[in-house]
């Protein structure tokens, strides 16, 4: 069993949370300023990745619940759905459809499936990098 800093451990309790809400703040500043879906993953991935190195994998794995091939899956989904939503209205593909009353559309669900992709693709590497790790 590898013994862990108390110091890492304590930053990471205090960052991690911090780093998921920066992400959310990203995400949504992200079609008006820089940012958006692929930005906001890496810096979410970079809080589970500051958890992983505190608590080791497993207690990361466990703190995000699923499994990352399964949100690579979702994400993808998601994605794919924005822009079959354009066909379904007797558009071209990836059309934007907006929702006016609460001035967001299909763009935003687009970025949803970026974000849940690039965080589960990100995630998956650094998990399976750190389990095989001396």
């Amino acid at each position: 069993m590898t013994r862990h800093s108390l110091i890492l451990r304590t930053a990471a309790t205090a960052i991690m949370p911090l780093m998921l809400l920066f992400s959310v703040f990203i995400f949504l500043a992200g079609h008006q300023e820089p940012g958006g879906g692929f930005i906001a993953a890496l810096v979410a991935a970079g809080g589970f990745a500051t958890y992983a190195l505190a608590y080791g994998v497993p207690a990361a794995r466990a703190l995000l619940r699923v499994d990352p091939v399964r949100m690579m899956a979702v994400g993808l989904l998601t994605a794919f759905a924005a822009g079959l939503l354009g066909l379904l209205a007797g558009r071209p593909f990836m059309t934007g459809l907006w929702i006016m009353s609460i001035h967001q559309g299909t763009p935003v669900l687009f970025d949803l499936g970026v974000f849940i992709t690039v965080m589960a693709v990100v995630l998956h590497v650094i998990f399976t990098l750190a389990e095989d790790g001396p």
